[in-house]
């Protein structure tokens, strides 16, 4: 199905190729897994399987990449779009359409289907993803998360041979990425479509891949089984970084696989103490919402909730994609709408202070965080943030070199991938260190080193005494950083409490570790090995 040989390819002004001598060989109906560090040529990778490397990028192609015996270096996007389905990583900039429907049918217009096959694929696919009841919504209502499975679903009704997927659940809660997946690897079961999927999240994927190609970044890639190349790299899923912890051979990719095992483990855990996890002292009250009330014409996205905030305390918001958490985020930070409700931040309510006395009390990262870019390199941008908190020269560039190593500070920010945009944004709001901060879906494009360097600051500011707020679908995420998980459904908070009473005894919400130990307060790989350690010293 995939051919590539020799390919290298190098954008303009670039010191290096991003690919360089890659061979690679994939046959008809395998589920390929695609991962790597930010900004490492995943995104290149996929791009060259239907023609937008180079005809669109840009950059110059060596080699020769051939899908199903068509070389794409001499055909456009336009002439495999009957062969390959692509859905990138902002769904919303791939929408030509308005409504659900008529971007589901979109695609088959333009290869001629038949008008009554195409009614036939489009209930097909909106029963096949869950989204029947969203088939005459405008698209620019629907939550993030609906967007990414319209987009596949858009790609879908025309029954490509190869479907290449970017983050395709970055934006999903996990019981909606659970039913994508599971479409997903029906397609590659059942009709013998080739799927190539990158995907920072690994361990929502990678049990169920053919095959994992790892993108280091140094021009390469390393191809094979899963488990032999997890078994080499860095990145890992928390599943893998356990079993290389306690020393699992072979190392199981599942939760199923890891719970055969891990008996003797559990024995381990008995003597050490439940109270081993480290949690943050609550501080004084930094933010107090009342009566937060948010409504979207006749649908009330929030519900009268309440909720308080207290100094050094890192809150998550979770809930399935919908369920109103960032309408509360906005609402809270004060340029949101209100139907009713009072916030109280050092005794100001945001919605009544200008823009910069309000940035200073409580900040905001929305989902689409590279609407706060607006200048032409990343330098700029960087510079401009320290001029406007009063910074050092330099401070911001520091705190994204942290998130993000070897971002090109002449580089232009729509130029960047999603996680390095992502972490771009990160950088410059953070630094105005405000009172409180809000997250909308902060790590979502971020890799594992990423992620982990953004832990590090959420830490930083909470013992700094700020308040931090996370909206987040990563429950490895919030069990690593979060003191206290607010639940919400349909507007409504069904579950308020500590990070491990709320996630350990979720189905949907309960973190790898959790999963493979059942009871008790263990969340995350470090959770265990403090544990492990505390354990030894302890044993006679």
């Amino acid at each position: 199905m995939i051919e590539m040989a020799g390919v290298s390819v190098t954008y303009a002004d670039a010191d290096r190729p991003i690919l360089e001598h890659v061979d690679l060989s994939i046959p008809e109906g395998e589920l390929v897994l695609v991962c790597g560090p930010t900004g490492s040529g995943k995104s290149t990778l996929l791009g060259l399987l239907n023609g937008l490397v180079p005809h669109f990028t840009g950059g110059h192609l060596d080699g020769s990449v051939g899908i199903a015996g068509v070389d794409t270096r001499h055909r456009p996007p336009r002439d495999l779009a009957h062969l390959v389905g692509m859905v990138g990583q902002n769904p919303l900039a791939g929408f030509v359409t308005d409504v659900v429907e008529d971007e589901l049918a979109y695609a088959m217009e333009q290869l001629g289907v038949a008008p009554d096959i195409m009614r036939k694929r489009v209930e097909e696919t909106l029963d096949l993803l869950g989204i029947a009841e969203l088939r005459r919504r405008p698209l620019r209502s629907l939550s993030g998360g609906q967007q990414q499975r319209v987009a596949i679903g858009s790609v879908l009704t025309a029954h490509p041979a190869l479907l290449v997927l970017d983050e395709p659940t970055s934006a999903l809660d996990p019981t909606a990425a659970e039913d994508v997946l599971a479409t997903v690897t029906r397609l590659v079961h059942d009709l013998g479509v080739t799927v190539v999927m990158a995907e920072h999240r690994m361990e929502r994927v990678v049990q169920y891949a053919d095959r994992l190609v790892y993108v280091p970044g140094d021009g390469g890639i390393l191809d094979g089984a899963p488990a032999d190349i997890l078994a080499t790299v860095a990145t890992a899923p928390p599943v893998v970084r356990l079993g290389r912890l306690v020393g699992w051979s072979p190392l199981p990719l599942s939760v199923r696989d890891a719970r055969r095992t891990v008996a003797p483990l559990r024995e381990r855990l008995r003597s050490v103490p439940a109270s081993v996890r480290a949690t943050r002292p609550a501080g004084q009250v930094a933010l107090e919402a009342t009566g937060m009330t948010v409504r979207h014409g006749h649908v009330a996205a929030v519900r009268d909730v309440s909720l308080t905030l207290h100094r050094g305390q890192v809150l998550a918001l979770m809930g399935r994609n919908g369920s109103g958490k960032s309408s509360l985020l906005w609402a809270v930070q004060g340029s949101g709408r209100r139907f009713a409700g009072r916030v109280d931040v050092d005794g100001a309510d945001p919605a009544d202070l200008d823009a910069a006395r309000a940035r200073r009390r409580v900040g905001l990262v929305p989902q689409s965080a590279s609407d706060l870019l607006y200048l032409e390199t990343v330098e700029r941008e960087c510079a401009s943030a320290d001029r406007e908190c009063d910074r050092t020269l330099g401070t911001t560039a520091s705190l994204l070199e942290r998130m993000a190593p070897g971002i090109n500070p002449a580089q232009h920010p729509r130029d960047l991938s999603e996680g390095q945009r992502l972490a771009l944004v990160l950088a410059v709001q953070l630094i105005a260190a405000p009172s409180v901060m809000l997250l909308d879906e902060p790590t979502r494009g971020l890799d594992y080193a990423a992620k982990a360097a953004f832990a590090r600051i959420i830490d930083e500011l909470a013992a700094q005494g700020h308040s931090v707020v996370l909206a987040s679908h990563d429950v490895e995420l919030v069990a690593e950083v979060a003191d206290r998980v607010v639940v919400m459904s349909e507007g409504d908070v069904v579950a308020d409490g500590t990070t491990v009473h709320v996630l350990s005894g979720s189905p949907a919400f309960a973190p790898q570790v959790a999963r493979i130990l059942g009871a008790g307060p263990w969340l995350t790989v470090n959770d265990v090995e403090r544990a492990l350690s505390i354990g030894a010293e302890v044993t006679p």
